[in-house]
């Protein structure tokens, strides 16, 4: 498959699917609370969408059951929403897709329930840091072997790992399109980038090993093999002539995430 090169008018039909998706993710910051269950989540991911005017656009995509992910601790992506409770001391991704006006827009973010512990606060922080370093990376002419190596190099030198089985991808009119972009890697290596590209970058970082399981069961909960914590972070971008541009960019900070001095206090 041929990478498509959006055009500035579809660049901005991509930016409004974007900011929908990051406002109802600034929703949910504001929303989570330890004692309520990830199913609450999914209701208000699902309810926002709608009132937008939007589609989740993970609601049976490839058979998956709800309207947006939800991976706690050792859930690395892909965790289902429903009983499970949340606890003080819990890090959960919440991964948000939101489809308007025929455009797909991405992002997720990782938050803090409670009172992180130590390991929590290092594998969350890290994986914030990694997503920034790789968009650094973005730029007409730059290969997108570039992003991966910073990613792992500042992970790895950090005592993390990176995910390998799951990566950034293309994303336009399809949720998942070319290229695959890989947080890991080397420089030099991979797809030149393009102005007008538009993709995923949303690193998966884990405390432990990097290997993952997907549940043999609901085949869609993907775990660390060694039940170590794992966190991630992801935006939506476009590649310009000068750099990027974050269309998933959120109009404030993220409550119980970005808003870290709170947090740790």
């Amino acid at each position: 498959m041929a990478i498509d090169i959006k055009s500035p008018k579809e660049v901005e039909a991509m930016r409004a699917a974007s900011l929908m998706a990051a406002e109802t993710l600034c929703l949910v910051g504001e929303k989570l609370r330890a004692g309520m269950s990830t199913e609450e989540i999914n209701t208000i991911v699902h309810q926002d969408t709608l009132k937008k005017g939007g589609r989740p656009a993970p609601l049976n995509y490839r058979g998956f059951p709800k309207s947006v992910c939800t991976s706690i601790n050792a859930v690395v992506c892909h965790g289902i929403p429903g009983p499970q409770i949340l606890k003080d001391g819990d890090i959960i991704n919440v991964d948000i897709t939101t489809i308007y006006g025929g455009f797909f827009g991405d992002t997720s973010a990782t938050f803090y329930i409670g009172t992180p512990s130590a390991q929590a606060r290092k594998v969350v922080e890290i994986a914030r840091t990694c997503l920034e370093l790789g968009i650094k990376e973005v730029r007409d002419g730059a290969r997108l072997g570039d992003i991966g190596a910073a990613i792992q190099q500042y992970a790895e030198a950090n005592g993390c790992s990176v995910v390998r089985d799951f990566v950034g991808h293309g994303i336009g009119r399809r949720f998942h399109e070319d290229p695959q972009v890989k947080h890991y890697g080397r420089r030099g290596s991979g797809e030149r980038m393009k102005t007008g590209m538009t993709f995923t970058i949303e690193p998966m970082v884990n405390l432990g090993r990097f290997e993952v399981v997907i549940d043999p069961d609901d085949k869609w909960t993907v775990t660390t093999v060694d039940g170590s914590l794992s966190a991630q972070f992801e935006h939506t971008i476009v590649v310009t002539k000068t750099g990027s541009e974050i269309l998933t960019k959120r109009p404030k900070p993220l409550r119980l995430s970005e808003n870290v001095a709170t947090v740790f206090a």
